[in-house]
């Protein structure tokens, strides 16, 4: 990684809910609120800002875990504004603290932790992944 990646830095991204974020079952639309996977989605993309300027080239980012607490509701056309501060280095792993919140004030909180690592390990393992798609 290039240097510079400290704590404390941030990244904003600012979405509106579409019926495409809605929660949905196979096509059903459970609810037409912002779903807790499109969350998902936008704290690791948040997440994810944080790291690329400071990849190299060889070098790719990949989720390791998200872990979120979807607290109020944002129905269509709500905005939300999704903020990660990166919260710890731990070697090639990168911690975020990510809240998603609305006009009415937090709607989610969670962390995510990204894996850096060499894109050559990357394509190494999803060669193998492919090989082996037996199912058990």
């Amino acid at each position: 990684m290039i240097r510079g990646l400290d704590v404390g830095r941030q990244e904003i991204i600012e979405i509106t809910v579409t019926e495409d974020m809605f929660a949905s079952f196979e096509g059903v639309v459970v609810h037409p609120v912002y779903s807790t996977v499109a969350m998902t989605y936008h704290m690791e993309w948040v997440s994810r800002k944080i790291i690329l300027p400071f990849l190299e080239d060889q070098e790719e980012g990949m989720g390791a875990s998200v872990q979120l607490k979807h607290l109020a509701a944002a129905p269509l056309g709500c905005k939300v504004i999704l903020t990660a501060i990166l919260l710890e280095l731990r070697g090639n792993k990168v911690i975020t603290k990510v809240t998603a919140e609305n006009h009415l004030g937090i709607i989610g909180i969670g962390e995510v932790t990204q894996v850096i690592l060499p894109k050559e390990k990357i394509a190494m393992r999803l060669k193998e992944a492919s090989s082996k798609k037996e199912i058990m």
